[in-house]
């Protein structure tokens, strides 16, 4: 540690806490060229942070002591000396919301005690965004006062340069900045008359005896309530399950519409843009701080960032047609190079399926566009026979009458050795998804039989999710 920015520390914290220091500890850098030390005294401890940039330092000790006044969660400011690039703020801890959540999901998964956590920030978000944002002086706002095109076409050029070339993408660069063009002229459509936090995600939020507080808003502006909550649902390596996260969206929008009037139609409309440029922003900063300063920790975010792309080009649509982008963001999921980076090991969804030929095969809409379809038609048919007419592939007799049939054993058992050796395959390259399907002539014995048996096959094995669905029975 620098012994003037020592002094000057020790000079402050004695001023605010009228004690000498005891001993000063410095602290882990993270994304940001920041740096924070806690200091002990006698009686009184303190976080000091040291930041060479004049204006984030303003901005942060402006909203900090405006949202202080709100009642808001955020560190109390002790002192400050600007002149110094120095100030004080109340100690939070070390616990973070991310911290929480990576101890308590290695024993529990995503349990109800991190759902408990997550509700609470989500109920607390829009004070600060709509409340908070108010009478807020935007003048000191760095480097805007707003998300504004400017903003945005910044954000999108760093994923551009620092993550799509970087990563060795193909793009037509004139297509890519038109459609970026677009997209921004969409997104500015929306209402964006609140607090824009910015960089809200799992480690900027602090855990003190169970309760949030909120940090690092030194970023904020004016902009669109989605784009927080975006980051937070959104936040890569913080990896929430999708059905938590439509369930905390919901408990957003719920909290949102005790403070302001919100139409849950309109807000979806733009929520997940929302969604999409801040995982190109997040990617950006990964390429940026990975690929181009070699710090190469940050890469381990990119495959749960690359797998939050894959699941929004699967699930949602936009209502601006953007070519070039969707083009790039597909060579970015089919990268088997990106799902790979970091040591990371993502959990494979194995989707099965029985279905009939009379009605089409079913078509995966979700995954690669590959995975397998097995036809059953070869094996006997108990649907030939009066006695199993009305049964299907769920009843005991029905499994009775195959568990006799030799052919069906064999069939089942070349089957498990393909799909061993793919999810072997997949689990290895990081990829995420893996149709299989079964067909038959009415969907309702064979494919129906053998589609459980793969279940009950894959179900000893870990760390894969499986679905079953048997198309045809749901028309029962």
């Amino acid at each position: 540690m620098d012994v003037n920015l020592k002094n000057n520390i020790s000079d402050l914290y004695s001023s605010w806490a009228a004690e000498p220091v005891d001993h000063i500890e410095i602290l882990p850098a993270h994304g940001s060229e920041r740096q924070y030390y806690r200091i002990y005294g006698n009686k009184q401890k303190a976080i000091a942070a040291h930041n060479r940039d004049h204006a984030e330092n303003v901005a942060f000790l402006t909203f900090s002591k405006h949202f202080y006044k709100k009642n808001l969660p955020v560190p109390g400011i002790y002192a400050e000396d600007l002149s110094q690039n120095i100030y004080l703020e109340q100690d939070l801890g070390d616990t973070t919301l991310f911290s929480f959540l990576s101890e308590i999901r290695e024993e529990e998964d995503f349990s109800q005690k991190i759902i408990d956590v997550y509700e609470q920030v989500i109920n607390i978000l829009p004070q600060f965004q709509i409340t908070g944002g108010r009478d807020l002086d935007y003048s000191v706002c760095y480097p805007r006062f707003s998300f504004d095109r400017q903003s945005m076409i910044w954000d999108l050029n760093y994923f551009k340069y620092y993550f799509l070339k970087l990563a060795k993408i193909p793009f037509d660069e004139q297509k890519l900045e038109d459609d970026f063009q677009k997209f921004t002229t969409f997104l500015l459509t929306a209402d964006r008359d609140y607090f824009l936090y910015r960089d809200f995600q799992s480690r900027n939020v602090m855990l003190v005896g169970g309760d949030p507080y909120f940090i690092d808003y030194q970023g904020g502006r004016k902009g669109a309530l989605q784009y927080d909550v975006a980051s937070l649902l959104y936040d890569a390596k913080a990896d929430i399950p999708q059905n938590i996260r439509d369930h905390l969206l919901q408990k957003y929008i719920e909290a949102a519409s005790k403070l302001i009037p919100v139409n849950k139609e309109k807000f979806m409309e733009f929520y997940n843009g929302y969604v999409y440029i801040r995982i190109m922003q997040a990617l950006g900063a990964y390429g940026f701080r990975g690929f181009y300063e070699r710090k190469k920790h940050f890469l381990k975010s990119v495959p749960y960032a690359i797998q939050n792309l894959e699941n929004l080009l699967h699930s949602v649509s936009l209502p601006v047609e953007l070519p070039e982008l969707t083009s790039a963001w597909s060579h970015l999921v089919r990268s088997t190079f990106l799902r790979q980076l970091g040591d990371v090991n993502l959990r494979l969804r194995v989707r099965i399926q029985s279905f009939s030929y009379k009605r089409g095969i079913p078509w995966d809409d979700k995954g690669h566009g590959g995975g397998f379809v097995f036809d059953c038609r070869a094996l006997p048919n108990p649907g030939r026979l009066v006695e199993y007419t009305s049964l299907t592939g769920n009843d005991e007799k029905v499994i009775t009458f195959f568990k006799d049939k030799n052919e069906v054993g064999n069939f089942l058992n070349n089957i498990e050795v393909i799909i061993d050796q793919v999810i072997k395959n997949y689990k290895s390259r990081n990829f995420t998804d893996l149709m299989v399907a079964f067909g038959c002539t009415g969907g309702q014995h064979r494919s129906v039989y053998c589609a459980n048996k793969l279940l009950e096959y894959l179900q000893k094995q870990d760390n894969i999710d499986i679905e079953v669905r048997h198309r045809e029975l749901e028309l029962l």
